[in-house]
């Protein structure tokens, strides 16, 4: 079409031109530029690549006018598209550096070869327009539910005509077991549009969790007007899905708004997403009653949570556990994606019997390093006494106060707890010294001699070697190998150390080491606080230095 145009008459020139530029719905200018660019290539072509040529097509009457343009420069360096100043002056008294001189060239014909690479140029130039009007038309519309009709399917991508453009539904974006034919309408979710060496992508969704969320947006009116909030979505698509839903109205129940009336409203969305089974849970803002309804439909027994490492166990009935993990471990997964908290189920036998054995593991430690008998260990145990520090160092009146004992009781433990703390700080101080770690370690705030003895058969033997570590290598990290996530163990993870006192650890190291200022360190002074500043702990300092 465009290689006819330009051998055709002005006027056929420009209603091609209008014609492209409708039917690709971009702007009529960028098809003439790309006329114009087409023509100078083929000018080129016959006069000489080392010519400035330019091509000038007038959008009104199809005028075409073509030129050779000449520089006037000072020194020429090249005689094809520069002219001295003397030169110049003698045609031109008033020319200047820098003024060009413009020679008219005759009209162009086209032999074959010079229409095909017209044809091309301007076929690249209407593509790259078309692709940029694309982009510019969808990267704000991502998150938005899109009507279009499948173009083809292509080893499981589906192709989706969206009328303007085409978007990609890719293999593990669709729902397992939905047969999509060619001409079939479809529903699909944009999660993402850029712009590739290839042109502009649009990519669609119909297993992102939020294409749910979008579908109840679309049939629940309160959820689109935001009196009801979709908090959090986890989906197993195809097969299941669990949304936390909240109301910021106290006087509309936000699962029955979603359910509709006969769980019309709910349907509708489960036809869209071929009978997909839709739990819809009450959020909450306390995690554990979150977690618990996020179950359902299991009973929950009681809960422990771990806020530090944001997990959580939840202890149910025997017969209650396959309800509560679900087919394939599906209950569960969805619950944890829904809170966002890792959750360990068990049973209530599995819980006591955990338990007991926590339970003989300290007992057999107070046992043998207080030397006393089975029934005072255990005594202290149910009082709650879980280390040797808490009883040596605990108020003597607590220890006093258990049943059965009496102050030379307690003073008798504290004495036999005390020295055997003594005993392991000796040894564990002889194991740091045999590693070769020196003594500025243990002036590092927040370093234990256990610790110490563990950085020495770990190689970090001096203040500068800790200075240098970052938290993962204190307390692990998780990285995937062959589609799996696994755990990397890290050198103190089993001390139980929080994420903040792991980096604080190491920003005290690198204060001693010299490498960073005690400042950096500091808590803002009274005055900023005053002025409406948020206080910041040591930690969140911490955060900072590591970031930077």
């Amino acid at each position: 079409m465009a290689a006819t145009g330009i051998s055709a008459n002005r006027l056929e020139l420009l209603q091609i031109a209008n014609a492209v530029a409708q039917e690709k719905s971009i702007d009529k200018t960028i098809v003439l530029e790309a006329i114009e660019e087409a023509i100078q290539k083929a000018a080129k072509s016959r006069y000489g690549s080392e010519h400035d040529i330019r091509a000038t097509l007038d959008p009104v009457t199809g005028e075409m006018d073509l030129k050779k343009v000449i520089t006037v420069v000072a020194d020429v360096e090249n005689d094809v598209t520069e002219i001295g100043l003397m030169t110049a002056q003698l045609d031109n008294p008033d020319a200047q550096i820098g003024d060009t001189i413009e020679e008219p060239l005759p009209p162009i014909e086209f032999g074959r070869v010079a229409s095909q690479t017209a044809k091309q140029v301007i076929m690249q130039k209407v593509r790259d327009a078309e692709r940029e009007r694309q982009y510019l038309e969808y990267k704000d519309r991502v998150g938005e539910i899109i009507n279009g009709i499948v173009k083809r399917v292509e080893y499981g991508h589906i192709i989706v005509d969206l009328g303007r453009a085409e978007g990609v539904i890719r293999r593990e974006q669709a729902l397992p077991r939905e047969n999509v034919k060619n001409g079939d309408r479809i529903r699909a979710y944009i999660y993402d549009v850029r712009q590739e060496i290839r042109g502009s992508q649009i990519f669609l969704s119909r297993a992102h969790p939020q294409f749910m969320a979008q579908l109840f947006a679309q049939e629940v009116p309160e959820v689109y007007d935001g009196i009801i909030e979709i908090v959090a979505v986890a989906r197993d698509p195809g097969s299941r899905a669990k949304i936390g839903v909240r109301s910021n109205d106290g006087s509309i129940d936000p699962v029955g708004a979603c359910v509709g009336m006969r769980g019309s409203r709910v349907q509708a969305v489960v036809n869209e997403l071929q009978g997909e089974r839709i739990d819809i849970i009450p959020y909450n803002d306390d995690a554990a009653t979150f977690i618990v309804n996020a179950l359902q439909p299991a009973e929950v027994a009681k809960v422990v949570m771990d806020e530090q490492n944001a997990r959580i166990e939840v202890v149910v009935p025997d017969d209650q556990l396959s309800l509560a993990i679900g087919r394939r471990g599906q209950n569960v997964r969805l619950a944890s994606q829904l809170s966002g908290w890792a959750i360990d189920i068990m049973t209530e036998e599995q819980e006591s019997e955990r338990r007991q054995a926590e339970f003989r593991v300290k007992s057999e430690l107070f046992m043998e390093a207080l030397d006393v008998d089975e029934m005072i260990a255990q005594l202290l145990v149910s009082e709650g006494f879980e280390t040797l520090t808490e009883v040596g160092y605990v108020a003597q009146d607590e220890l006093a106060s258990i049943e059965g004992f009496d102050d030379e009781t307690a003073e008798e433990l504290q004495a036999r707890a005390r020295e055997f703390l003594e005993k392991q700080a000796k040894e564990q101080d002889a194991a740091r010294k045999k590693a070769g770690v020196e003594d500025g370690v243990l002036e590092i705030e927040g370093v234990t001699l256990a610790m110490a003895v563990i950085f020495g058969e770990n190689d970090i033997k001096t203040v500068e070697d800790v200075a240098g570590l970052v938290p993962d290598d204190l307390l692990g990290w998780d990285e995937t190998k062959d589609g799996e996530t696994v755990h990397e163990q890290g050198m103190i993870e089993h001390m139980g150390m929080a994420p903040e006192d792991a980096q604080m650890l190491i920003m005290q190291a690198r204060v001693k080491a010299g490498w960073i200022d005690a400042s950096a360190l500091e808590e803002p002074e009274e005055e900023a606080l005053e002025e409406g500043e948020e206080e910041t702990s040591g930690a969140a300092l911490a955060d900072e230095v590591f970031q930077a």
